[in-house]
């Protein structure tokens, strides 16, 4: 899709971005031409901090998720922008995640040799 592109190139690079409005400012997410607050058209893209907070989480048991050596636990964190983003966890036991629980971004290649943004915990993990 044209309107996500720029974040998949950045990601590849091992670098976070999003948009925001360029006139009033909102973060857009999910990625779209329009800004939901102001309707205007003008875009930026920017740098994103990679920090936040663990809102909640989950394992997927069934089926298992193609791809995964182990199950993931997938996360929703909102980010110190705003707005919430749903990746994978690593570096840290299901069992000891927790609300709150301060994450940075990195990136992981995949099978077909792209990067996505995953969160550690935030100055450590695997």
């Amino acid at each position: 899709m044209p309107d996500n592109k720029f974040f998949w190139d950045a990601a590849k690079e091992d670098r976070f971005v999003g948009q925001r409005c360029g006139d009033c400012g909102h973060y857009r997410f999910p990625l779209r031409p329009m800004c939901p607050k102001c309707h205007s058209l003008n875009t930026e893209e920017v740098e994103l901090s990679g920090k936040a907070k663990v809102v909640s989480w989950i394992r997927p048991r069934h089926p298992m998720p193609f791809g995964f050596k182990a199950l993931p636990t997938v996360v929703v964190v909102e980010l110190e922008e705003g707005f919430r983003f749903v990746s994978n966890l690593e570096g840290i036991a299901f069992e000891d995640v927790t609300a709150g629980l301060e994450v940075e971004v990195a990136f992981v290649e995949t099978m077909g040799k792209a990067k996505v943004p995953v969160f550690r915990p935030l100055g450590g993990g695997a």
